[in-house]
């Protein structure tokens, strides 16, 4: 058993980075080399081309948490009860896909611009479930999320059938126009392999903590070195507190997924040769599955409030969820079928927002992805450098008036009730695991 995430053994490795040693000079510093954290870059060297950009990253850049999702590009969330059309929270939902649509059109001019290969599909994807109980209002769904630009259409029994290859589910909407997949490791290292050469990235280089300087400057401590700079973007999503920065109200969630072998022609077949597709539960914790280009199963299943990392054994355990959750789906899928199983973590906040904010003089971060790290994370990128750059735009005030993670209890009433939450969403979403 080892924690080896499918995603990254496919896109594989970039040439490794030099750690940080000594005392280094910058205009801007950078610290997290995932999505977030290279998209600022990019986006600082285009907007500042003779300043000295540095990069850290605690291990290998795009190797984290932004290579390790499940490749889901959102430009439309499952609405709520609350955000239905009529409903007071609809004028709150059309900011926020206003917003997400935003995050979605900047993955595909990233794409573009660089030219990445990441089995980017423009299919949409499914809000799918086993017990049609759990999907609800769903007209008022459809006529929602079509108000606010995408395509829904309901789907059921037999015609949902063919569309997966699986009889599993038996309701749900399918949900496009700015909805898409792609392979989450392939496109992260696009980012940093088109990074420019100008700007200097620093691997396994772990910071402790910012200091302020009594010349104004910003002092990032790591192990064997620190990195002194005029301006610095926090770009570590459910790591934040790791620079120093504790107020946050975002929370780490741990999650795990297995990759299976390719389906083999027979299997494949035998299934209805479907189009690749992607699921979303209408549950919190329900379901991630996929079934990617190479007709690989991806499933994401558990999802958990941790202080501590998985352990190998405790990964052993999730992987038996894995199992399970194929053979509802797949029956001749098994645990000799799973070729890769790992560990990733997402940012979480109260009230499902983001933090992004100005931090104190020369420091700004951003967290809370919220489980939609890929587009929310390219977005980001680019107007947390605006906001640091003193660029502003309606796009980037509408971010900021939406950033309210919510408050958080402290330690250990944060942990207590957050443990409760998971358990009373794990029972509601039993069926959907």
């Amino acid at each position: 058993m080892e924690n080896r995430c499918g995603w990254i053994a496919q896109a594989g490795d970039s040439p490794l980075r030099d750690p940080l040693s000594g005392t280094q000079q910058a205009d801007w510093l950078v610290i997290g080399a995932g999505i977030t954290g290279l998209c600022a870059a990019h986006s600082l060297a285009e907007m500042h081309p003779q300043a000295r950009i540095v990069v850290v990253d605690r291990q290998r850049a795009a190797q984290g948490a932004s290579a390790r999702n499940s490749g889901f590009v959102v430009a439309h969330e499952h609405p709520a009860t609350s955000e239905l059309q009529g409903n007071t929270g609809f004028a709150g939902f059309q900011v926020d896909t206003s917003i997400s649509r935003a995050a979605s059109d900047e993955v595909r001019k990233r794409i573009a611009r660089h030219g990445i290969e990441c089995d980017f599909r423009e299919s949409g994807y499914f809000f799918a479930v086993s017990d049609p109980r759990k999907l609800t209002d769903v007209e008022a769904k459809i006529q929602t999320l079509r108000a606010v630009g995408a395509s829904a259409q309901c789907l059921q029994g037999e015609q949902l059938n063919r569309k997966l290859g699986t009889r599993h589910y038996q309701a749900a909407i399918w949900c496009g126009n700015g909805n898409a997949l792609l392979q989450p490791a392939k496109y992260v290292k696009g980012l940093l392999d088109a990074l420019p050469e100008k700007v200097t990235l620093y691997e396994n280089t772990e910071i402790s903590g910012l200091q302020r300087m009594s010349n104004g400057r910003i002092r990032a401590n790591g192990l064997h070195g620190c990195i002194e700079a005029k301006q610095v973007l926090v770009c570590l999503n459910a790591f934040v507190a790791r620079s120093g920065i504790r107020d946050s109200s975002t929370f780490p969630m741990e999650l795990s997924a297995s990759l299976t072998r390719p389906l083999t022609d027979q299997e494949f077949d035998a299934i209805g040769a479907p189009e690749p597709w992607g699921v979303l539960s209408t549950r919190p914790l329900g379901a991630t599955v996929r079934l990617t280009p190479d007709r690989r199963v991806m499933i994401r299943n558990t999802a958990e409030y941790r202080s501590h990392d998985l352990s190998l054994s405790e990964l052993a355990i999730r992987r038996q969820h894995h199992v399970l959750g194929l053979q509802r789906r797949f029956p001749m899928l098994g645990a000799q079928d799973i070729q890769y199983t790992w560990t990733g973590h997402l940012s979480a906040s109260r009230s499902g927002q983001a933090y992004f904010a100005k931090v104190q003089e020369g420091v700004f971060a951003v967290a809370g992805c919220n489980g939609s790290g890929v587009a929310r994370g390219t977005l980001w990128g680019r107007l947390l450098a605006e906001l640091a750059s003193g660029v502003g735009s309606p796009l980037l005030q509408s971010v900021m008036e939406r950033a309210q993670p919510g408050w958080l209890p402290p330690k250990p009433l944060l942990d207590i009730g957050a443990m409760l939450r998971m358990r009373v969403e794990t029972a509601r979403a039993r069926t959907e695991i």
